[in-house]
């Protein structure tokens, strides 16, 4: 198996404006988090900014942008669909909007990474950058005094395929990198000094994010210096935080395949708990009361269990079994705007659906990013980079 490790191209790109990389050690990391509190804090800077994936991800997004009859594998991600539309990403479309940026702001992505392509350029054998990054530089061309902010892959290594892995284009680039990384304990450190051994002094800083709040002192007071004299510059430490974990009614509706018996208008809530309603009735409503925003799993036949949820902060009442809920169940949660969901899975069987849903979502919420912007203001400092992209210095 080829090695990942990626060495500096003796011909590096020109770089006509500043070009910063956002990356990851692993998927849903937090990327979407930082890109929207980074971008927000170079815009109060005075910083002009494009931002963009060049690794497109979102292709349910670009098959309803081309239109029904597009192949997204058979037309290069940077030329236009049959309708006239550039290719952007729908992570990309969502921080422009939030952000307020132009059209002319959000550039296109180069590939777009579905099973079909991958294939293809596998059997190829085709892994010549050039192709890439050639279209990637004609981009950046036309961004002269702006600060170029792209949203790399889920890792390191993903877009090898395409020539568009993030070590790849920060040596070829000579761009700064900024990683967000997921912080549990001294172990998490791992994949920080692989990348560090990666991508060297183009490792402009981390910040380490989903940390339990009873361990950030002990991490800032500790391992984060560690990191530092170890040559890793910690930018931030961000902790846990279950909205941005958060997932829709709708979405767990379409993951369990759920059948949605009332309060359809409701299916926007944002879901930040599990709770699983298997015991007593008086346990039941006492571990209730302790929970917020919850979604509540519980047998068709359980109507006790059901009804003390209604009365709880429910966002959700998910039912599993044989059965249907009765009428006066379903009234009462229409009365309280809560959403039922019946579902024929068994209820462990729907409790790892919804488990494997949390924190592996887009952040594609305007809840989600106003607070994702507010999380990183409050917990991040960018000094250091602001100085490496020459940004101004507050009188």
């Amino acid at each position: 198996m080829p090695s990942t490790r990626v060495s500096p191209s003796p011909t590096a790109l020109s770089e006509p404006g500043s070009v910063l990389l956002v990356g990851s050690c692993e998927p849903f990391s937090g990327k979407s988090a930082l890109v929207l509190g980074l971008a927000r804090h170079l815009i109060n800077k005075g910083a002009q900014i494009r931002f963009g994936k060049p690794l497109g991800t979102s292709e349910e997004a670009e098959r309803k942008a081309a239109g029904p009859d597009f192949d997204p594998s058979s037309t290069p991600m940077a030329e236009r669909t049959p309708t006239g539309e550039l290719l952007l990403d729908a992570d990309v479309r969502f921080v422009g909007e939030i952000l307020g940026l132009s059209p002319d702001q959000l550039l296109p992505c180069l590939h777009l990474s579905d099973p079909s392509t991958a294939r293809d350029r596998l059997l190829s054998g085709d892994l010549d950058a050039g192709l890439g990054l050639g279209r990637l530089q004609a981009q950046l061309g036309t961004g002269i005094d702006q600060i170029t902010l792209l949203e790399m892959a889920g890792s390191l290594s993903e877009g090898l395929l395409y020539g568009l892995s993030l070590p790849q284009l920060a040596h070829q680039l000579q761009a700064p990198v900024v990683l967000v990384h997921p912080w549990s304990d001294a172990r998490s450190a791992d994949p920080l000094l692989e990348a560090f051994g990666q991508l060297g002094s183009l490792l402009a800083g981390v910040v380490l994010n989903g940390v339990a709040p009873e361990t950030m002192a002990g991490l800032l007071e500790a391992e984060v210096p560690a990191l530092e004299r170890l040559g890793i510059p910690v930018f931030g430490v961000m902790p846990r935080s279950p909205l941005l974990r958060s997932v829709t009614v709708e979405e767990l509706a379409r993951r369990l395949e759920a059948r949605v018996l009332c309060c359809r208008e409701r299916l926007d809530l944002l879901v930040e708990t599990l709770s699983i309603g298997a015991m007593n009735v008086n346990s039941a409503m006492e571990f209730f009361r302790r929970r917020r925003n919850m979604a509540v799993v519980t047998g068709a036949d359980r109507t006790d269990i059901q009804l003390a949820a209604l009365e709880a902060s429910t966002q959700c009442l998910i039912l599993t079994g044989a059965g249907e809920p009765l009428p006066q169940l379903i009234s009462r949660a229409e009365e309280l705007d809560v959403p039922l969901l019946k579902v024929e899975h068994d209820t462990l069987t729907t409790v790892e659906v919804i488990e494997r849903t949390f924190g592996h979502m887009r952040l594609n919420e305007a809840v989600k990013a106003t607070y994702a912007v507010r999380l990183v203001a409050e917990h991040c400092q960018f000094d250091r980079l602001d100085a490496r992209l020459r940004l101004p210095v507050p009188a």
